[in-house]
């Protein structure tokens, strides 16, 4: 009997080490941060809207920073560092929207200066005819 004890224990002493083992690894996988995909695609498609929207010409620096962090985002991934590369990646789509913002801003203000320029020329227009009866 003592013979079973001492074989069951030599056998909990050789399996308890490999449990061990392998729960610190399944730990270390399942704390691994995944590649923020869903951010840097919203990055990447906020950076195309700006383009679009013609940020180049009337936000150019904040496209410009927008770019910059996408690409230090994507820098990020590949230096498996995940947690900088959602932050980064957040940042880029941030200025990207700002320089959307800050775009369509500039061409209302064209819009209603080109509006008060023809606002201004009917009222001259409708002078000239009174003027004129």
């Amino acid at each position: 009997m003592e013979y079973r004890n001492q074989a069951r224990l030599k056998r909990v002493l050789l399996i308890m080490p490999a449990l061990v083992l392998g729960m610190l690894l399944l730990s270390a996988c399942a704390s691994a941060p995944v590649t923020p995909t869903v951010s840097l695609t919203e990055a990447r498609e906020a950076v195309a809207r700006a383009e679009q929207a013609g940020s180049r010409q009337h936000a150019g620096s904040e496209l410009d920073h927008a770019r910059l962090k996408l690409e230090q985002a994507e820098a990020a991934v590949e230096q498996e560092d995940m947690v900088e590369a959602e932050r980064l990646a957040r940042e880029a789509e941030v200025a990207a929207e700002l320089a959307s913002a800050r775009t369509e801003a500039a061409k209302a203000i064209e819009i209603n200066r080109q509006m008060g320029r023809g606002a201004d020329a009917l009222t001259e227009e409708m002078r000239r005819m009174g003027e004129q009866q």
